[in-house]
């Protein structure tokens, strides 16, 4: 399958990069880099490159858990995997579209991580799921509706307090961009979440 497959490709990159400082510059997403030497390549290459393992391990984690799922339900719709991948890398170059206007001139700004991506992925669950369960803290079971605002709530509010060296706006763009993306391939699934919305 095609999670499996960018799963492991994320790994062998990302611990590539825990001992090798050159690549992990050369892959991370700095905005003003990306601009100025056009080296447009940091849009996507970023999402296979994380800060340490606990970090690497909570997006793949997370991007198994939901991915998989996504993954069928997009074949069983007959998307295919050209709509999978969409949903992936679009929502990690959305994610990064915000940052690449904001700190284009900041040449000290980095950013790393599949978390657009893989917000992505977890709010198209969501969209398809409304009332599926979703384990806040890891611990708490909640409705995927409900996760989500406050999914999007937390990202808004820690974007503006700032200083925790997480890049809430990439999960934030993520996320919308994930949850719209059926409705893109399909408008009429809009009914399909309503009446989701509807079966409480």
């Amino acid at each position: 399958m095609l999670t499996y497959i960018i799963i492991g490709i994320t790994v062998i990159i990302s611990f590539l990069c825990f001992n090798n400082h050159n690549l992990f510059m050369k892959l991370a997403f700095i905005p003003y880099r990306t601009i100025k030497c056009k080296e447009w390549y940091r849009i996507v290459s970023h999402g296979f490159v994380h800060a340490d393992i606990m970090h690497l391990v909570v997006n793949m984690f997370t991007f198994w858990s939901f991915g998989l799922y996504i993954e069928k339900a997009f074949q069983y719709l007959g998307f295919g995997l050209g709509s999978y991948i969409a949903l992936y890398f679009g929502g990690m170059i959305t994610a990064s579209l915000h940052d690449l206007i904001k700190r284009r001139k900041d040449p000290s700004f980095v950013s790393i991580g599949a978390s657009g991506a893989v917000s992505a992925v977890l709010f198209s669950f969501i969209f398809f799921e409304p009332w599926g369960k979703i384990l806040l803290f890891a611990i708490i079971p909640i409705p995927g509706i409900v996760f989500g605002i406050l999914y999007l709530a937390y990202c808004q509010y820690m974007e503006k307090k700032a200083g925790d060296n997480i890049n809430h706006n990439a999960h934030f763009y993520g996320a919308i961009y994930g949850f719209i993306f059926p409705i893109l391939l399909h408008p009429s699934l809009i009914h399909v979440f309503l009446k989701q919305i509807m079966n409480f």
